[in-house]
């Protein structure tokens, strides 16, 4: 059941240095297979819901990245952080991150889109939404046009589909509790979707900015609930001005991978952006970035650093 009906080609879980990726899914639910023959990175988006849930495909994605993110890190300068860097993270009061492709391995929408049979071209609007191509609110209206989530939907995909926390997150979640930095979760996904993030990290739900799917009393869909500020560009900006006014912040980083997550460093919002590229890698983002990092053991290291004085090397 679930991901276990898949057979793996001998080079499906190959050592990091190899980019040829071959997997095959033999369920009888998936008659057509879910085959991958591709030189590369392989992404989630490749298999079935099934095959997803397997944690054998989780580890294939976590390793298969590993070479590409080392290549990636390369590629930009500031994978390097500066004093000035390393000095506002460190004594920064609070963290807001971004959760999907950041906190968690996937993009939320896309998964539940694929669990009622829409995945493909919502995918395609959350990568335009992410790049800035098209405005945020307009890819999320679109998207869920598409699909219209009932409230037995979301329920459903909830149950079956547990949350796939990004490695490394939740010691870095940990970490910066330990030295009283407040942590928030700061989305333009769902709050019935990232409550169960949020209990897995220990993030209290008042420290939750997302946008709410809204149903009447059969369960249908409505649509969305337009005063939260994260439904629409630049929304992460607002709530993170909104967190900084309320909590009287001094010094706040924002930690994500999109343009929605970038937009968030301006006065009055974050004063730092570090780009995660450790799922998604989008080069114009990660280029405008403070600090862009692969890894959040790089984030977990700076702090061991400032708090022991002795350097750690990865």
């Amino acid at each position: 059941g679930g991901g276990g009906d898949v057979e793996m080609h001998p080079l499906a879980l190959p050592a990091a240095s190899s980019s040829v990726y071959f997997i095959s899914c033999s369920s009888p639910r998936h008659p057509h297979g879910c085959l991958l023959r591709r030189i590369a990175l392989p992404s989630s988006s490749t298999f079935c819901s099934s095959c997803r849930s397997s944690p054998w495909i989780v580890a294939l994605l976590v390793r298969a990245k590993e070479k590409t993110m080392l290549s990636s890190s390369a590629q930009f300068p500031n994978s390097s952080p500066s004093e000035d860097v390393l000095r506002i993270w460190r004594s920064a009061e609070a963290v807001c991150f971004d959760v999907d492709s950041t906190v968690c391995m996937d993009e939320g929408i896309d998964e539940l889109a694929t669990f009622c049979g829409a995945g493909e071209v919502v995918a395609a609007w959350t990568s335009s939404a992410m790049s800035g191509s098209v405005t945020f609110e307009e890819a999320l209206n679109a998207r869920l046009a598409l699909f219209k989530p009932s409230y037995s939907d979301v329920k459903s995909f909830l149950a079956s589909n547990p949350p796939k926390i990004t490695p490394g997150i939740k010691d870095l979640v940990q970490k910066l509790q330990i030295r009283n930095t407040d942590v928030y979760l700061v989305s333009g996904g769902f709050r019935q979707m990232i409550a169960p993030i949020a209990t897995v990290l220990e993030i209290p739900e008042e420290k939750i900015f997302a946008n709410k799917l809204l149903f009447d009393n059969k369960g249908h869909f409505l649509g969305f609930d337009v005063d939260e500020p994260t439904s629409r560009s630049g929304g992460k900006a607002t709530a993170i001005s909104l967190i900084k006014q309320i909590h009287g912040y001094k010094m706040l980083v924002m930690v994500g991978d999109g343009a929605t997550d970038l937009e968030a460093r301006r006065p009055g919002g974050a004063d730092m952006f570090i780009c995660y590229g450790g799922v998604q890698c989008r080069p114009t983002i990660a280029a405008e970035a403070d600090w862009f990092v692969t890894s959040f053991n790089d984030l977990v290291n700076s702090l061991d650093e400032a708090d022991t004085g002795i350097s750690f090397i990865t």
